[in-house]
């Protein structure tokens, strides 16, 4: 019996072109009126999750930073993992050099040094402001959420996160996006971030459900009891699911639920 569903937002219950539709709001609300507690789990910023969860109309926990920042809806932090500020800064030279768009995210606060097209595509409608500074040396890392590297080259990035993960094997760096690289604390994952939860709940590991689209859903879905891969996430998600369910324009994730839970039938 599952008794917790995790949900990636982006691709997953989530589009720029169509926002969330009646009926994943519907299944949603089903879910928590047949007391099943739904966490969403995102590598957005906290004001953007809780943003997602204010539209679907649910106050649930909220897993930020693919898993850095833990919060209750209402702010209180479960749990925090900070990225190490000596790999960061050096990572932010070599970036420099190589002209790579990088936001920084210290204590739930974004900002970049190039106010550029990349941050303005970025921002879209996630409902969260930036703050431009001159060098990020300006900055106190002692409460590091995570970098993003940008660049609308999906070569380039996988390449990007192949080279970060050889050189600096002690944090954590993922794709989250074609063109996105995440680079995060070496335990700031979904998956461990749904252990936490599961612990913290006292659930069993095998009453979870977890959703996603993209390859930081990876290890959230092969922890869960149950790992659903979207229609139209990755090759390698796919491989790793239990159950590749259909597109989100679809309502993929709906279908999941209804698959597999039968309360919200």
């Amino acid at each position: 019996m599952i008794k917790l569903v995790m949900t990636d937002i982006d691709g997953t219950i989530y589009t720029p072109e169509n926002g969330i539709s009646d009926s994943v709001k519907n299944c949603i609300h089903n879910l928590t009126a047949n007391n099943i507690k739904v966490v969403i789990a995102t590598g957005r910023t906290f004001k953007s999750a809780k943003t997602v969860a204010d539209r679907i109309g649910i106050k649930c926990p909220l897993v930020c930073y693919q898993g850095a920042l833990i919060n209750s809806y209402d702010g209180e932090i479960f749990d925090a993992k900070y990225l190490d500020e000596k790999i960061a800064r050096e990572i932010i030279k070599d970036f420099r050099k190589r002209n790579i768009h990088l936001n920084v995210y210290v204590d739930d606060v974004l900002y970049v040094e190039n106010d550029n097209e990349y941050i303005k595509d970025y921002i879209g409608d996630k409902g969260i402001d930036y703050f431009k500074v001159d060098s990020f040396d300006e900055l106190d890392f002692s409460k590091l959420n995570k970098m993003l590297a940008i660049r609308y080259d999906f070569v380039f990035i996988n390449q990007l996160v192949e080279e970060l993960r050889k050189k600096y094997p002690e944090i954590y760096t993922v794709k989250s996006q074609n063109y996105f690289c995440e680079i995060a604390n070496k335990n700031a994952t979904k998956g461990n971030a749904l252990k936490f939860l599961a612990k913290k709940y006292g659930i069993e590991i095998n009453e979870i459900m977890a959703i996603g689209d993209q390859n930081n859903d990876i290890e959230m879905i092969e922890t869960a009891g149950i790992g659903v891969a979207m229609g139209n996430g990755t090759e390698d998600i796919k491989l790793k699911a239990d159950y590749v369910t259909d597109r989100i324009e679809n309502d993929g994730f709906v279908k999941a639920v209804e698959k597999f839970i039968q309360e919200v039938k």
